[in-house]
């Protein structure tokens, strides 16, 4: 059997005996096919708010309006979604001051080149696009204190804002339970204090901090105290294939519409696994697989199917690198993963380190299976991640039956790791 592999902005193909393997876990996001364009369903969405009147309607009178926009990292289809929201909102108010505010989180800055490639050149050009910068003190403000007792501090722009609303895409997340919604606040334009209470080793520890778990998840009730502190009165996210289209649309509420557009998307993408020896995944290719930083959340999927002591195969293009210095620094650092964890867990909240919540689960990784990484990236630095470096698919996989002494070992593909919940 041929498989394809999301990697970068290409696929790899797996050839793999079909007596080995356990089964192909993909979203039946794939066999799901609207009526309508992908304007469309935006258009649809913003037209029928969920729990909230029109967007028009809240620009009305409003002087000051933020639209809190991905960056990078995220495929969002901002093309898409932004020239119906900026009209939407000057249908209401057509003398509204507009400011684009980019959610970085803790990413690094969003260049220009990249903004041209998510927005096009005409949105680039005219409107006032502002990258928010989790370190710059002097563009932030506190607004409140989290549930958790960390402090909330957010990009001064949002908080002065008459009207604050986002964009975005729902998406199974790794220890949040789902992408979108809420999270445009907190981590999205929040600053680095607020963004490492939140993302503490007790709350990345918890058992609910885990994909597609809400319900009694501490990181998520976090980040929507913030979104309703910070008055983020409006949201459109979308939901999106393997090809980055959109194959559905919810707006209005930033809870009412984040909970319709995940029970969809929860209808499609849960997954149940038959554990394996071997599991092969990918972080669905460009834009998620840019750093290894971003590749640990693909590989919780494969965590979630394969044998303790088994092998993940992880195909993530990381052509920027580790994705975070912290990040790397820690597993440069500390060679004994046990003492790691350890470590992360008793860290007190307001001490959190950079990054500290990306090793905590790529440590926990790793305790249960080796991993060996197909990337661009130096294979010195994979070493220092506790991975080991291959130069394709196929590669790895015989590198992984090697290592097992079994060249019968089962497999399991999942195709795109952060497409599914693997229960």
């Amino acid at each position: 059997m041929e498989i394809r592999i999301p990697y970068g902005k290409e696929k790899q193909h797996l050839e793999i005996a079909e007596d080995c393997l356990n089964g192909i876990l993909v979203s039946q996001i794939e066999d799901y096919h609207p009526a309508a364009t992908q304007s469309e369903l935006v258009a649809a969405a913003i037209e029928q708010p969920e729990g909230s009147v029109k967007l028009s309607q809240l620009a009305m009178g409003k002087q000051k309006i933020v639209i809190i926009a991905s960056d990078h990292t995220r495929p969002v289809p901002s093309k898409i979604i932004m020239p119906l929201m900026l009209g939407e909102i000057r249908k209401g108010n057509p003398a509204a001051e507009i400011t684009i505010l980019i959610a970085t989180g803790f990413h690094r800055l969003t260049t220009r080149e990249e903004l041209v490639g998510k927005f096009g050149e005409a949105i680039v050009e005219k409107e006032r696009i502002v990258v928010h910068d989790s370190g710059d003190d002097n563009s932030l403000v506190k607004i409140g204190t989290l549930p958790s007792g960390g402090e909330l501090i957010i990009n001064r722009l949002a908080a002065e804002a008459d009207l604050l609303v986002s964009e975005g895409f729902i998406e199974p997340h790794f220890f949040a339970g789902f992408s979108g919604g809420r999270k445009s606040v907190l981590p999205g334009i929040a600053s680095r204090v607020s963004v490492l209470a939140n993302h503490c080793g007790e709350f990345i520890a918890h058992p609910k901090a885990r994909t597609g778990v809400i319900e009694g998840n501490p990181l998520h009730i976090d980040m929507l105290d913030a979104a309703r502190t910070a008055k983020l009165a409006f949201v459109v996210n979308v939901v999106i294939n393997s090809e980055k289209e959109v194959i559905y649309a919810v707006a209005g509420d930033c809870d009412a519409a984040h909970i319709k557009g995940r029970i969809f998307l929860e209808g499609l993408c849960k997954v149940q696994a038959t554990p394996s020896d071997i599991v092969i995944t990918s972080n669905g290719g460009y834009p998620l697989d840019q750093n290894i930083y971003q590749a640990v959340k693909g590989m919780t999927a494969a965590e979630a199917a394969v044998k303790p002591g088994g092998v993940i195969i992880m195909l993530a293009k990381s052509n920027d690198g580790h994705g975070g210095a912290a990040f790397f620094n820690t597993f440069r650092d500390e060679k004994n993963l046990e003492q790691m964890l350890a470590g992360f867990v008793n860290t007190p909240r307001d001490e959190t380190i950079p990054d500290q919540w990306e090793a905590q689960i790529l440590a926990r990784i790793l305790l249960k299976a080796k991993v060996i990484y197909i990337s661009a990236a130096p294979e010195a630095m994979i070493k220092e991640f506790q991975m080991t470096p291959a130069g394709d698919v196929q590669e790895a996989l015989a590198m992984a039956r090697d290592y097992l002494n079994n060249e019968a070992a089962t497999v399991t593909v999942i195709p795109d790791g952060v497409a599914v919940i693997v229960e």
